[in-house]
């Protein structure tokens, strides 16, 4: 099997709210920061990170301090990444059905991301500065003036890059659901739809009324 979504048992994704591999990859490249969870030794442990995202070499690239203990236990298995995109709270009262049967509770829409794969430690100053540029480089570039690496001290850069230690997680699956309202009725999901403007959310607004992001 390719890399894709993972058609074996993982996250719950009922049909309704499944993508296809090219929704399911762009997804994830729009992913700017995601949790790091490993099953370890003494239990789950879990670091908020932020990454590069190759999808031309299926890698997923980051960095955590030093003193962190993720990455010096010993893990087991895949490393799991998950992140969350846009969501939001659904109040059964947005529903047309409310009006017609009162048969409806509330619920949550959302989009959820999770990649699956081989984690590899780099505890190599070349190799995490380079990671440390192209993250910098990523986030900079939207910016009217980008900060660059260079503009800091070099004495300054290698102390804080002996600070922190390279992650690499190869991907080997990629898992996404997207719940917006899509096993509603035309009229329900108009409801939601309407809901999510007057509480200030187009974006999930706009996603709910084309079924997808």
């Amino acid at each position: 099997m390719g890399l894709g979504v993972w058609d074996a048992p993982g996250m719950y994704t009922p049909r309704p709210f499944a993508v296809d591999d090219e929704t399911a990859r762009a997804l994830l490249a729009e992913v700017e920061a995601a949790q790091l969870i490993t099953a370890t030794e003494i239990g789950p442990l879990a670091t908020m990170m932020p990454w590069v995202v190759d999808l031309d070499a299926d890698v997923l690239l980051g960095h955590v301090a030093r003193p962190n203990p993720q990455w010096q236990t010993t893990w087991t298995g895949r490393a799991l990444v998950l992140a969350t995109g846009a969501n939001g709270y659904v109040s059964p009262s947005w529903y047309a059905t409310k009006q017609e049967t009162g048969r409806v509770v509330p619920t949550w829409d959302y989009v959820a991301v999770q990649v699956h794969g081989e984690l590899v430690v780099h505890d190599d100053e070349a190799w995490v500065e380079d990671v440390v540029r192209r993250l910098t480089d990523r986030h900079e570039q939207r910016r009217a003036t980008p900060w660059q690496v260079d503009d800091a001290p070099r004495d300054y850069l290698e102390g804080q890059l002996r600070g922190i230690v390279g992650i690499e997680v190869r991907i080997e699956t990629i898992e996404v659901s997207v719940k917006m309202s899509q096993n509603k009725t035309d009229a329900d999901r108009e409801g939601v739809a309407a809901g999510f403007d007057a509480a200030g959310r187009p974006d999930l607004a706009q996603m709910v009324r084309r079924g997808s992001v």
